[in-house]
């Protein structure tokens, strides 16, 4: 199952426990930034895995430490702008799969 969002609330609202075995959520983000999108959908379901989207590794890092500096779990990141078959294999990277475009 695929969901696509561009409004984080609007992803939190639908987000269910075992429905999802991936999130992508870009790092800026309107009315709530991906990494506290991240730690909401956490309390509803602690299994998924994540990956994070940024245009700027620098700022990622610089946002984190800035306002995150409590979470010690690593962020996976994918840098922007990606092509779809780079996307593709990052995602079954990280599910563990071995899928062709």
């Amino acid at each position: 199952m695929v969901d696509s969002f561009d409004n984080p609330i609007l992803a939190l609202n639908d987000f269910k426990a075992d429905l999802y075995d991936l999130a992508l959520l870009d790092i800026k983000m309107p009315e709530m930034d991906g990494f506290k999108l991240y730690d909401e959908m956490r309390k509803v379901d602690n299994e998924f895995k994540v990956y994070f989207l940024t245009a700027s590794e620098m700022f990622y890092e610089e946002y984190r430490q800035a306002h995150y500096s409590t979470i010690h779990e690593h962020y996976p990141i994918i840098q922007k702008p990606i092509k779809n078959e780079e996307l593709i294999k990052e995602i079954n990277g990280i599910l563990g799969q071995n899928r062709t475009v």
